[in-house]
């Protein structure tokens, strides 16, 4: 009986003692990842304090350019407007070689800047007939192909194919995948909800998975628009149930499941008077800080779609778009074509800034988010132009992408 008490009470002092060194491993660990995370926001401080408003203003704006290498309006945005990030069309790419040397490019003109601060570096490839270099990438079935015939897994592989794409090109982001709830449109992965949220969730985790960050698009959902953003304004007349129960849900699922600094979301023009009824959504705080930010809790970056497009520069002028874009809660500005009109955005919102029409509070906002982003998520921003050219559109991918047999 006593050696049995003796042991009892030997195991019991060993249990103890594991599980005060458990404790005190895991407070260990927590206070090295609160010391890392409090030395991570004091080198974004002070970083902000070194930069002069035209380089924060610079950071919240990513550009279209002409050309299939660097030319002289690109590079001087880049070096004395200090832009952000530029998007990637037909027009900058003919080879897979050709990208990775352009990125490599207009990295080091960033580089050589005074905080040598990374450009983002983006592209709209979603598949279908929204692919770039349609014809020396690998054939990425359309998201609605993907939706009706292929499973959540496959999703996720065409994603993670298309990230190591674009990743040898020294692409790191791309703005897809579409959430647009839509029986009809190719670009939809369909009509249902929950399942368009099972498939966008996948989408992003395989572009991360191959460091590529996503972007969830066009919030709060276009699906039920009939018009084309790029030519026209429209309404979408659901009631705020209706949509949050709907179109939102993707977007609120994925939102609050991954990491939020691991995708953008990408705000949509068309207007919603059950929010707000004055302004489209990438103009509405209704919209962006309320609804985003407050109801959703995304914490990342926020990105306008193109501000060039006819629902609102019809409407409004491009000095006017930039900075109600960022009064609304914005962090990045995106004019993906004429230079003209960059420029015009960019003087706006310096003046606009200077002028105490938009406060320097909400500017520092976006770019910390926009700095954050880019200190931690981009590790590499070299690409190698002789492996882009293996391992973009190689025989094994074209293989895989074929064996899925969704194009039915």
């Amino acid at each position: 009986m006593k050696n049995k008490n003796i042991y009892w009470g030997l195991l019991f002092i060993t249990i103890l003692a594991f599980t005060v060194v458990f404790i005190q491993l895991n407070m260990d660990v927590n206070s090295r990842a609160e010391k890392g995370k409090d030395a991570e926001a004091e080198k974004i401080e002070k970083l902000l304090k070194k930069m002069t408003l035209e380089e924060k203003i610079g950071q919240l704006m990513m550009v279209g350019f002409k050309g299939t290498e660097k030319g002289s309006e690109i590079t001087e945005l880049i070096e004395q407007k200090h832009i952000g990030g530029v998007i990637y069309f037909d027009r900058n790419m003919k080879s897979p070689k050709q990208v990775a040397r352009l990125s490599n490019s207009l990295q080091q003109t960033a580089d050589q800047s005074t905080h040598s601060l990374p450009l983002m570096v983006a592209i709209d490839q979603e598949g279908g007939e929204i692919i770039r270099m349609k014809e020396r990438v690998s054939p990425l079935p359309a998201q609605q192909d993907l939706g009706n015939n292929a499973s959540v897994e496959d999703m996720y592989n065409v994603a993670k194919l298309n990230g190591t794409e674009l990743g040898s090109m020294g692409i790191n982001i791309n703005f897809a995948p579409v959430l647009d709830l839509s029986k009809t449109d190719r670009r939809s992965l369909g009509q249902d909800p929950e399942k368009v949220y099972q498939y966008g969730k996948k989408a992003i985790q395989g572009l991360n998975d191959v460091s590529i960050t996503g972007a969830l698009k066009h919030f709060p959902g276009n699906g039920r628009s009939e018009i084309d953003p790029h030519v026209e304004t429209s309404s979408v007349e659901a009631n705020q149930l209706d949509l949050e129960n709907s179109d939102i849900y993707p977007f609120k699922q994925i939102i609050s499941e991954l990491d939020n600094h691991k995708f953008f979301v990408m705000v949509t023009h068309i207007k919603y008077p059950a929010y707000d009824k004055e302004k489209p959504a990438s103009l509405s705080k209704i919209i962006i800080e309320d609804l985003l930010r407050g109801k959703l809790k995304y914490e990342g970056l926020v990105v306008t779609d193109d501000l060039e497009m006819g629902a609102v520069n019809k409407y409004f002028s491009y000095e006017e778009m930039g900075k109600q874009a960022i009064l609304a809660g914005a962090d990045l500005l995106l004019v993906c074509h004429e230079y003209a009109h960059e420029l015009e955005v960019y003087n706006g919102l310096l003046q606009a800034v200077k002028a105490g029409e938009v406060p320097m509070d909400r500017i520092n906002e976006s770019v910390k988010r926009v700095l954050t982003y880019k200190l931690y998520n981009m590790k590499q921003t070299k690409a190698d132009p002789d492996q882009a050219e293996k391992v973009v559109k190689n025989p094994e991918s074209i293989k895989y992408i074929e064996s899925l047999n969704v194009d039915k």
